[in-house]
């Protein structure tokens, strides 16, 4: 998984007023006004918090800035889920101890004031700024992220969403950040009830209220332990798989009364090995580390110590630097600048018309602070505060289901009047074209050459439904993931055939299927579709998240004995260009072509023909993107033929090995560009890439009969035919 999962902050109040003479160091509050982790009575105001505040958020925003020395920051999020849990089971703990009870109708409330009127408008200008100044194309995408960040769910979605390989390297939403604000929401829904039901069956004493959230905690530290390692997104965002970072708060909230006693010089040395834990968590951890999973361990353990060691006031700890003024202030506003910052990342670039280097995304997250600022002046704090919700818990409860019901309107408004896309005349259909000529190849070759210039109105599927468009096999399951070695069985075409093609390779495997799928019903073969996210057809070991890609390894080694078994007339192999060895040899190039020999040597011992198909032309980003955003000016969007063949290096590997194998190789480049080296994204009414590197479904079954023409050629219809094997040279 990319890792786009940007943290949300916890829920962070605005700071305090300056504590006036005589009121011994408490800060007043409004009385009755519904401060969710104000002190209470003979509570002590603890400004370190704020300042820890401070340095979580700024690592955030730092961090989605792209300052690379700190591309650990998303850690912030789970330094934000320690200090949440803390603050309101400090809050609970306390209304248990004074009354006995919780009240879940002032906990709600005092929650939806705090969050909603923020988060609503912030939402409602980004929804806005989505429609003006983002991706026309996945503009329902971001009404769709924009309706579950209003409902507390966004977080399921975007770890669905990561489990899609084809969704997988998409650009974030601008309503992503909104995930951390989910997941304690559903923490939260059932926390109050589960510290009550303790609370009784404990009978105060705190060893034994502790024991169901720490046995919470276990279990859902384990599943993100094992969640991380099989998927990776779900992982990030489950609120499973976070549940015990807030634990983890909570239970040091329940034993805060022991940790004021502490020696001071203890206490200090906490708080400290704290603060250095998070910085180095920040420092050592990159997009390539498997987080949560073990590794969230530090900075949860690191946030646990500084509170800790904030229990007991020292002026040799942590807490004399993060009390300091300037940090205390960014931590009042760290709520509504964490809201602001990403929206503001994503947008303001847009609406400049600028590329995001690191300089301008800095400049955009430090604009971020004055909305924050505004909001938390003139929203945040005088709908808080206000005399209308002064202990009227049914009132401020109200006024959260209005604020939601007002996003929700906004969003179904918004799916109903989409940002235009414009598009020219109807074109004739390419794969009826296709079909009815005589010489596939040569009719598909003067339609690249002379490409539209904008999009046809009769763009089919259309531009905004090609990303949701897959065949058969992602929809079945076929398709296999990064983590798994499964081997489903995946049969197509024909059943009963007695001739078996296979396909046999990654996504840009795959991505042939649509072609195989149609040409295997009309031939009446039994098709199997064998593909695996990222596994090259080389036999040789490949990186995935920084790591050796092993289960690819064992994977392809469990497909090569069930194609010995299956018997197939054909195989046919590709993939994707893009790979790095994890154990680069003095000559990788050799290393390449001796790891597809491996590979096609293995086929041939099936008795199959062999047909290598070398890796399709790339286009220049996401083509989908481009035409949305330049949809009458289409060739903004056409590629170079010499910049789209991504390794011209593995098409002679490919080649030299299957000269030495017997294996017969074709090039698809002819396919996708025209004579004079241009690559187009649209051929008459069919769109040729879903991303920045595959084919769209359509277009691939549109152009089955150039594949067909190919393959018949080479081995007869009845794929009986045995070609001339390619000699060296």
């Amino acid at each position: 998984m990319v890792r786009a999962s940007w943290p949300a902050e916890s829920v962070t109040p605005a700071p305090a007023p300056p504590p006036p003479a005589g009121h011994g160091g408490q800060a007043p509050v409004p009385p009755g006004a519904p401060v969710p982790d104000a002190p209470a009575a003979g509570a002590r105001l603890r400004m370190d918090i704020q300042g820890l505040r401070a340095l979580a958020v700024v690592l955030v925003v730092l961090s989605h800035a792209g300052v690379r020395p700190l591309a650990g920051g998303y850690i912030g999020v789970d330094v934000f889920f320690v200090i949440s849990g803390f603050l309101i089971t400090s809050l609970l703990s306390r209304e248990l101890a004074r009354t006995g009870r919780v009240s879940l109708r002032q906990f709600y409330a005092r929650r939806a004031l705090r969050l909603l009127p923020a988060s609503t408008a912030v939402g409602l200008v980004t929804l806005g700024g989505a429609w003006l100044f983002l991706s026309k194309v996945r503009f329902q995408e971001y009404v769709g992220d924009a309706l579950s960040s209003t409902v507390y769910l966004v977080n399921f979605r975007l770890a669905n969403a990561g489990t899609d390989y084809l969704r997988a390297d998409s650009p974030p939403s601008p309503f992503q950040h909104y995930w951390s604000l989910a997941v304690e929401e559903q923490f939260y829904l059932l926390w109050p009830l589960l510290l009550w039901a303790s609370w009784r069956l404990a009978r105060r004493r705190t060893g034994l209220l502790a024991a169901p959230l720490a046995v919470l905690c276990l279990i859902s530290f384990a599943l993100n332990v094992s969640v991380t390692d099989v998927s990776p997104s779900w992982g990030y965002f489950g609120s499973h798989t976070r549940l015990w970072e807030l634990g983890a708060g909570a239970l040091l909230a329940l034993c805060a009364g022991s940790l004021e006693r502490l020696p001071a010089w203890p206490a200090a040395a906490m708080s400290w090995t704290g603060l250095v834990s998070l910085a180095v968590a920040a420092l050592l951890f990159d997009e390539d580390t498997p987080f949560p999973g073990w590794y969230a361990l530090v900075p949860v353990l690191g946030a646990v110590l500084v509170l800790a060691g904030g229990c007991r006031p020292t002026r040799f700890g942590a807490g004399r630097l993060l009390s300091l003024r300037p940090l205390t202030w960014v931590g009042g506003l760290s709520y509504g600048w964490y809201l602001w910052h990403w929206p503001a990342l994503l947008i303001l670039p847009a609406a400049l018309n600028r590329q995001p280097t690191v300089g301008l995304t800095l400049l955009c997250a430090v604009f971020a602070l004055l909305p924050a600022w505004g909001t938390l002046h003139l929203v945040e704090n005088p709908v808080r505060f206000h005399r209308l919700f002064r202990g009227r818990p049914v009132r401020a409860l109200g006024l959260g289901a209005g604020l939601t019901a007002c996003a929700v309107a906004a969003a179904l408004v918004a799916t109903a009047f989409p940002p235009p896309i414009s598009s020219g005349l109807a074109a004739p259909q390419l794969k009826s074209v296709l079909t009815a000529s005589a010489d596939p190849q040569a009719r598909l070759t003067r339609l690249l050459t002379a490409s539209p210039p904008s999009l046809p109105a009769n763009l089919s599927p259309a531009l905004t439904e090609i990303k949701t468009t897959s065949s058969s096999i992602y929809r079945d399951g076929c398709h296999i993931g990064y983590q798994s070695t499964a081997t489903p069985p995946c049969v197509y075409g024909d059943p009963s055939a007695s001739r078996t093609v296979v396909l046999f390779g990654d996504s840009h495997a795959a991505q042939w299927f649509p072609a195989l799928e149609r040409l295997a019903r009309e031939h009446h073969w039994r098709l199997v579709s064998l593909t695996k996210a990222s596994c090259k057809v080389a036999a040789v070991t490949t990186v995935y998240q920084g790591r050796p890609y092993t289960s690819c390894d064992r994977w392809r080694a469990k497909e090569l004995a069930r194609i010995r078994s299956l018997h197939p007339a054909l195989v046919v192999t590709s993939s994707s260009d893009t790979a790095d060895l994890a154990r680069p040899s003095g000559d990788p190039r050799r290393q390449w072509t001796d790891g597809f020999e491996r590979t096609y040597r293995e086929l041939r011992k099936s008795g199959a023909e062999v047909l290598a198909v070398q890796d399709t032309p790339w286009p220049d980003g996401d083509a989908v993107e481009c035409a949305g955003d330049h949809p009458m000016e289409l060739r903004q969007c056409t590629s170079d033929i010499g910049h789209a063949v991504r390794d011209p290096d593995k098409k002679r590997e490919i080649t030299e090995a299957a000269a030495a194998t017997g294996v017969s190789v074709v090039d698809p480049v002819p396919w996708l560009c025209g004579t004079g080296g241009t690559c187009p994204v649209v051929v008459e009414d069919t769109f040729v890439y879903r991303d920045d590197s595959h084919l769209t479904e359509s277009y691939a079954e549109a152009i089955a009969p150039v594949l067909g023409q190919t393959m018949t050629t080479l081995y007869g219809s009845d794929l009986s035919r045995h070609p001339e094997p390619a000699r060296r040279g």
